[in-house]
């Protein structure tokens, strides 16, 4: 259910949303290995990773956060009236394998007007889930929102 340019005040405790899915490659390790720096085994040696107790390669925690934001601002709420994402506790639950395919469900669990800052905090709870309907990364999100212009209220 995408909404365009969520304003604080379009949301609501209880709203969930879910992106579609998308495809964890090599291609999206390796880049990510070479943007961040983390070059650590259990994600770049198959060989190494082979021992491990996952008992091969896995996808980068933060590569799995990092996706499952580009996938919410597919939503359509996440444009041009947010003012600053201003926090996150995380948790990340199973291993992302290459060739797992992600989705994402956010549900709206607190809103909490910020009037001085020109619009309001919203969390969302946030369920990274892969294909098996397997949670492997929950947490919350703080995003901060513009309030709707008074022309449009």
């Amino acid at each position: 259910m995408p909404i365009q340019a969520g304003y604080f005040e379009e949301f609501e405790e209880g709203m969930v949303f879910e992106t579609g899915g998308r495809t964890v490659t090599e291609a999206d390790i390796v880049n990510f290995a070479g943007l961040s720096g983390d070059f650590n085994p259990i994600h770049t040696n198959e060989v190494h990773a082979s021992q491990t107790m996952f008992g091969r390669r896995i996808a980068h925690g933060l590569l799995g956060l990092s996706i499952a934001s580009g996938l919410c601002t597919h939503l359509g709420f996440l444009g041009d009236t947010v003012q600053a994402f201003l926090g996150l506790e995380w948790k990340f639950k199973a291993p992302i394998f290459i060739g797992d395919t992600i989705k994402v469900r956010v549900t709206v669990s607190n809103l909490r007007p910020m009037r001085r800052l020109g619009g309001g905090v919203v969390t969302f709870n946030v369920d990274v889930i892969k294909q098996d309907d397997t949670v492997v990364q929950t947490g919350a999100w703080q995003i901060l929102f513009k309030s709707r212009p008074a022309e449009d209220a």
